[in-house]
């Protein structure tokens, strides 16, 4: 039996608990997740793509993930990988028409391509990275957000940028 891979696209500026809600909980579902960090150009990222993929590796330890980035085309990056399941975390209703528009334009791009998805546990759906870096950037606590790892970080970042 061949190994079932998904690939878990994002920005992931920075990882959070819900995204690894999202990995953990598909690894009941695939044998293997790739989370690749694209470098998404309408985004102004606090981190950069090899900071990312750090903090991705140390939050994701223990876990059956490979950690990659990509630019381009989602689909491209896919085909590249010899994947067809790609899997996204759902939080909240307005996020169900972006991922609806995307998972159907990924289809139409490359019709092998299935788009999985995981809805967010209940105590992460109202998170997103962009929450948090507001959090942080007004000094407030992102302990119980992020992995350990993460919150040293945005804490240095917060400190680099107040210099």
């Amino acid at each position: 039996m061949s190994e079932k891979t998904a690939i878990y696209p994002g920005t992931f500026d920075p990882i959070t608990l819900g995204h690894l809600d999202v990995i953990k909980r598909g690894q009941k579902i695939f044998d293997k997740i790739i989370v690749a960090v694209t470098d998404n150009p309408n985004k102004k990222p606090l981190f950069s793509v090899e900071e990312r993929k750090e903090m991705i590796k140390e939050a994701a330890k223990g876990l059956n993930v490979e950690v990659d980035s990509f630019s381009g085309l989602l689909v491209d990056y896919v085909k590249g990988k010899k994947c067809s399941v790609i899997l996204r975390g759902m939080r909240e209703l307005s996020d169900f028409e972006f991922e609806f528009q995307q998972a159907t334009v990924n289809r139409q791009l490359a019709p092998q391509t299935e788009t999985v998805f995981i809805v967010t546990s209940a105590e992460y759906f109202y998170l997103s990275s962009s929450t948090v870096k507001e959090i942080s950037n007004l000094g407030g606590n992102v302990s119980t957000f992020v992995p350990k790892g993460v919150e040293k970080r945005l804490k240095e970042k917060n400190r680099q940028k107040s210099r």
